[in-house]
C-alpha cells in the first residue's frame, strides 16, 4: 500500500552540524510539525505538543537528502492524541534509508489553553 508522507522536504547546508549532517534539531522541529499535521487529522482543535516519549535517530541525514516524514494516530484518548512518525531520507542514488522515529502526544486545547475533548478518530 502506498502511504503519503505528511510533510516532505530538503534538507540544505543551514541545517548541518561541523561534521556535515543534518542537526537533530532541525529533524525534531519537523518532526513535531508532522505530528502536529497528523493530529490536526482528529478535529478542529487547537493541538500542542506535550512530550516526545521517544526519538531515535538511526542513520545520519545529509544535505540533499529528500527526508519524508510519515505519521499515523497510534491512539486517541479523552484529551490528548499520541502520533508516531517514522522518517526516512531518499540519497541522491534514490536508496531509501529510515533516519528516525518518535513517538509524541499532543493535547486539545481551547483558546485559554485548557484541555478540551477530543471528538476525532483513531484507535484506543
Amino acid at each position: 500500500m502506498k502511504r503519503d508522507p505528511s510533510i516532505r522536504v530538503t534538507l540544505l547546508p543551514r541545517d548541518t552540524n561541523k561534521h556535515g549532517t543534518i542537526f537533530g534539531g532541525i529533524l525534531l522541529e519537523h518532526v513535531d510539525l508532522a505530528g502536529s499535521v497528523e493530529a490536526q487529522r482528529n478535529g478542529p482543535h487547537r493541538f500542542v505538543t506535550v512530550c516526545m516519549k521517544e526519538v531515535i535517530f538511526r542513520a545520519p541525514v545529509f544535505v540533499g537528502d529528500l527526508v519524508s516524514f510519515y505519521t499515523r494516530t497510534k491512539k486517541v484518548g479523552r484529551t490528548s492524541v499520541t502520533v508516531t512518525v517514522d522518517v526516512e531520507a531518499e540519497r541522491p542514488d534514490g536508496a531509501l534509508v529510515g533516519v528516525t522515529s518518535a513517538e509524541i502526544v499532543y493535547v486539545a486545547v481551547d483558546q485559554g489553553g485548557r484541555p478540551v475533548p477530543v471528538k476525532g478518530k483513531g484507535k484506543e
